[in-house]
């Protein structure tokens, strides 16, 4: 895999995870914030955001270079 096409997949990946989070966000609106199942998307929330700032620094990085 080349540079560029290593840059592509991230992006590809960056908007799938940003869909995720979309889709996470919908299903939280319609859950009681004290429930459950609110608190364990919250936390899926929390860690699909984390994979969305590590692949931006990676990106960032490689463009820096």
């Amino acid at each position: 895999m080349n540079l560029e096409t290593l840059i592509e997949f991230i992006k590809i990946t960056i908007i799938s995870l940003e869909q995720d989070l979309e889709g996470l966000t919908e299903e939280m609106d319609l859950l009681d914030p004290e429930s459950k199942d609110c608190k364990d998307l919250d936390i899926e929330y929390n860690f699909i955001s984390g994979q969305v700032a590590g692949m931006r620094y990676i990106l960032s990085q490689t463009q820096e270079g």
